[in-house]
């Protein structure tokens, strides 16, 4: 599994469509996530400011339609993340169907990202 964050509302946009977030036409492919832990990094480093639910996709790799390629982070990766950590870049929409199932970010009474827990 690779996991990507996204807010609640994002996701439920267009649930009919692949989801794509502004970074596919920003850069041209899907921020993902290797693993827990550095999902947790990069939703403390990234999405601290995000209001309302913020969740994490669970995503089959070889579900997916399109190419997914690891990559180094660039400029670097989030504070607490190895340097050579790779990182699965999306290049393309998410296929709805490769979604297995979501996490939900858990915050501290101060709104910081704290855990990951499963979402019902």
């Amino acid at each position: 599994m690779i996991f990507h964050v996204v807010a609640l509302d994002d996701w439920l946009a267009f649930p009919d469509r692949p989801y794509a977030p502004a970074s596919l036409s920003e850069e041209g492919f899907v921020h993902c996530s290797p693993d827990e832990p550095v999902t947790l990094a990069v939703a403390r480093a990234f999405y601290h400011d995000v209001p309302g639910r913020l969740m994490v996709l669970l995503i089959d790799e070889h579900k997916l339609d399109v190419t997914v390629r690891w990559e180094a982070a660039s400029p670097a990766p989030p504070p607490s993340v190895a340097p050579d950590t790779l990182f699965p870049h999306v290049y393309g929409p998410i296929n709805r169907n490769a979604v297995q199932r979501m996490m939900e970010v858990q915050r501290d009474a101060d709104g910081r990202t704290a855990a990951l827990a499963v979402w019902a």
